[in-house]
């Protein structure tokens, strides 16, 4: 009842407007590779690891289908690649997919809410896992370097959806793992 509770909580929050979808969101120009350079939550899991977390990267993948295959990469400190992949299953909202992370066993509902396909994209999910219930904001990059304005933007969104300040991370860089 509590899991119901707070899904219906963080959906009305993203129905008031904290976490708008894009209109006319198009799938083929979200592929490519995207660094993450911020990220943003008050998860536990987030504030226990987030001084330690560096930028990755991001490899997004339309399907034929409309769902976006993603695969992960982060440099590890001892040259190492962590790596994971997930298939994001469109929904009846363009640019709002559901995944369940094999990883982490977790579900989540992921809407890009803001987007300029060869700049940036602001992506909010909403992670829950039994009775917890997560919300987990990604800034995504076409390059490592991002302006103040943009920076701005993606910890006002933060701010918006409840994220506390001091749970905001932007992350520095890092290395790039090769590719797969």
């Amino acid at each position: 009842m509590r899991n119901t509770l707070l899904r219906m909580l963080a959906a009305l929050m993203c129905v008031m407007g904290a976490c708008a979808q894009v209109e006319d969101f198009d799938l083929e120009k979200m592929a490519g590779k995207w660094y993450i350079v911020g990220l943003a939550s008050n998860a536990q899991w987030f504030v226990d690891q987030k001084a330690e977390m560096k930028m990755g990267t991001t490899v997004v993948v339309p399907t034929a289908d409309g769902d976006l295959d993603l695969t992960y990469a982060n440099l590890q400190a001892n040259g190492t690649c962590w790596r994971m992949t997930h298939l994001a299953k469109k929904t009846d909202t363009p640019g709002r997919f559901t995944f369940h992370s094999q990883t982490w066993n977790n579900d989540n509902d992921m809407r890009v809410v803001d987007v300029v396909y060869d700049d940036y994209a602001l992506v909010h999910t909403i992670k829950t896992k039994e009775e917890a219930v997560d919300v987990l904001n990604k800034l995504y990059s076409r390059t490592p370097q991002v302006s103040d304005v943009l920076l701005q933007k993606f910890t006002q969104l933060s701010l918006d959806n409840g994220i506390l300040a001091d749970n905001i991370a932007i992350l520095p860089l890092n290395g790039e793992c090769a590719e797969a």
